[in-house]
């Protein structure tokens, strides 16, 4: 059995921020603590029930997605050990596998969005307005269609609790100035692009995906949080894929499918996940890590 972490108490560092998934701590000035839990959250909303081992697979991912991307834009990973950042080895135990230490950075308020397919509240937009985020298309497209080109549709960081809102790109310019959002966007559309392609002949679709970044004391734009996870993206089964139906994934979009079966208002509390949503969702993500690695998870 895989244990669960729901939340985290480190003695050791301070605690800076609690937020979706992740728990936050300092280290010494320079330095910060990221603690992937097993929290899992949905239209906003944490919800009460954990998935087990998702935090250390979150993590894992995301390790791979920067050591992937590292000559192509600067990140938040640090040299720094988690032995030294958590001397304390029963302490450490705790975190371990699910923690990285990274360097202390501005994270920018703006999440860049990536879609390389028509899904989820593109296609609804598209379906009202034959656009998605303002971003006009050709006509006839199918649910699940590939867009002849990847779209850069970003949205402003919402605080735990909120809504995050779709924004344009002249609304970037405004919050970071035009020299970073233009960095943004052509990095995020540059690292789906390549990700996208390095998936695909893995067996996963990458139809979405969103990027959050920061930059550092030299104003130098740099990857942070989480890059290319079941979290942040939508991962769909490419031998099974079939526009013009919603098609088999491996991330959280299955969770909000059964979310949506039920009669809640997507609200917080939210409701508790069976058993099987749990077990069906751990396997799901176990599955984009092995193929996105080619290690053998168990």
């Amino acid at each position: 059995m895989v244990p669960v972490l729901y939340d985290t108490d480190l003695k050791s560092l301070p605690l800076l921020h609690r937020g979706k998934v992740r728990d936050i701590y300092a280290v010494g000035d320079e330095h910060m603590l990221i603690v992937t839990t097993d929290r899992l959250s949905a239209f906003d909303v944490i919800l009460p029930t954990a998935i087990p081992g998702k935090g250390a697979i979150l993590t894992q991912v995301s390790s791979f997605w920067f050591h992937f991307f590292k000559d192509a834009i600067a990140n938040q990973v640090s040299e720094m050990t988690l032995e030294q950042a958590i001397p304390d080895a029963a302490e450490r135990a705790l975190v371990e596998g699910r923690a990285m230490v990274v360097k202390k950075l501005k994270a920018l308020p703006v999440e860049a969005i990536v879609r390389g397919y028509i899904i989820g509240s593109g296609w609804k937009d598209y379906q009202a307005s034959g656009a998605i985020c303002g971003i006009k298309l050709p006509e006839g497209l199918q649910l699940a269609d590939k867009l002849p080109q990847a779209i850069y549709t970003p949205s402003s960081k919402a605080a735990v609790g909120e809504h995050d809102e779709n924004i344009d790109y002249d609304a970037t310019v405004k919050i970071i100035g035009e020299e970073l959002a233009a960095q943004i966007r052509d990095v995020s559309l540059k690292l789906y692009t390549e990700a996208a392609a390095y998936a695909l002949p893995r067996g996963i679709i990458i139809a979405d995906t969103k990027f959050e970044f920061g930059v550092d004391a030299d104003n130098r734009l740099t990857l942070i949080d989480e890059a290319l996870t079941p979290d942040s993206s939508r991962f769909w089964l490419a031998e099974a894929y079939q526009p013009g139906s919603s098609p088999q994934s491996f991330d959280k979009q299955y969770v909000r499918d059964y979310l949506e079966s039920l009669d809640w208002d997507k609200t917080s509390p939210g409701p508790e996940l069976p058993d099987d949503v749990v077990k069906n969702t751990t396997e799901k993500y176990n599955e984009a890590l092995a193929r996105l690695t080619r290690k053998n998870d168990r």
